[in-house]
């Protein structure tokens, strides 16, 4: 019987030891053939255009083919959904928005648990949307849109990219935190949205820095403050939202990388390691700031304390906000 299970142990051993190895070996193997990156949304958007820097900068650095492919749809669902279900081998990867912390909350059947069933890589970037408002608006603060609100609550309204979107839920936070009233616009999109803005659809609208900042500058529309919790280089006289009155307030960007459940560790480590290179390079610094986005470069433990930390401030804001579920 001793020798029994000392001979199942030594099996065991050995079994342990050749996965471990077995793994080693794929994950210096890899990639031996193409890579996909999924992007959930339509092309030419902001993620978009951070998702195919990194395939181009993993292509040079790995030599293998990295290749963005775009599947959007159910605000970032369709692609998540996809990647979710995909095979844990290292060839399918997600990159994402806001949305994927949002959409727990305001979707009301998830077709994947977003802790659950993907690995959190890195967060990629971070940055912030503009409060702007068109110029026929008689406002040139947070503080004057406050009153302004309060003194029409409910006729006041501003557009975004979709109900449910980042943008939206930034005027939701806003308007529960500070008790103003004002109805919302959902557009089809980000390019929509700016043209109702400008054309006076809407008369606010929380859009991206770099999509609004030149419109503000040639006084198509009229800047009132930033999101995030410091000043666009951009435009340095133009205040936070946070220093305006409404302390604490605070909605950034971002966009992040994440592989299915059960990826094996090794390639994990491997991405995350080449992304690291990627984007800390001064070359790829360089391009991602001209496009509005601070590179972060983040741990995957890091990056899932984020997530969760996200989830919940949604949560509450779309409670808060009696947003209809989906």
């Amino acid at each position: 019987m001793a020798f029994r299970r000392e001979a199942a142990a030594a099996a065991l051993g050995l079994g342990v030891t050749l996965s471990v190895l077995a793994s080693g070996a794929f994950a210096q193997s890899w990639p031996s053939r193409p890579v996909r990156i999924i992007v959930p949304f339509a092309p030419g958007g902001g993620v978009d255009t951070v998702s195919r820097f990194l395939a181009q900068k993993l292509t040079e650095q790995l030599g293998g083919s990295f290749i963005v492919e775009n599947r959007a749809g159910g605000g970032g669902l369709v692609g998540a959904e996809l990647v979710a279900k995909a095979a844990p081998d290292g060839y399918v990867w997600l990159t994402s928005a806001p949305e994927f912390s949002i959409n727990p909350s305001v979707k009301s059947k998830m077709p994947f648990d977003a802790l659950k069933d993907f690995v959190f890589v890195s967060q990629l970037t971070s940055g912030q949307f503009l409060l702007a408002c068109h110029p026929s608006v008689p406002v040139k603060s947070v503080k004057e849109l406050i009153a302004l609100a309060k003194s029409r609550p409910g006729r006041l309204n501003y557009g975004s990219s979709g109900t449910g979107s980042i943008n939206h839920l930034a005027g939701e936070l806003l308007q529960s935190m500070t008790g103003i009233r004002w109805g919302h616009v959902p557009f089809k999109g980000s390019g929509p949205a700016l043209i109702g803005l400008m054309g006076g659809e809407v008369d606010f609208s929380f859009g991206s820095t770099t999509s609004l900042v030149d419109q503000a500058r040639l006084g198509r529309v009229r800047a009132i403050a930033v999101t995030g919790p410091q000043r666009y280089s951009e435009l340095p006289g133009v205040p936070t939202i946070a220093e305006s009155g409404v302390p604490g307030y605070n909605v950034t960007g971002w966009y992040g990388l994440y592989a299915p459940a059960a990826t094996p560790a090794e390639i994990v480590r491997k991405m995350h390691a080449e992304t690291a290179r990627g984007f800390n390079s001064p070359e790829m610094r360089e391009r991602l700031i001209k496009a509005g986005n601070d590179p972060v470069v983040s741990t995957p433990d890091a990056f899932e304390a984020f997530i969760k930390v996200e989830i919940a401030k949604w949560a509450k804001v779309v409670k808060d906000s009696k947003l209809t579920l989906e």
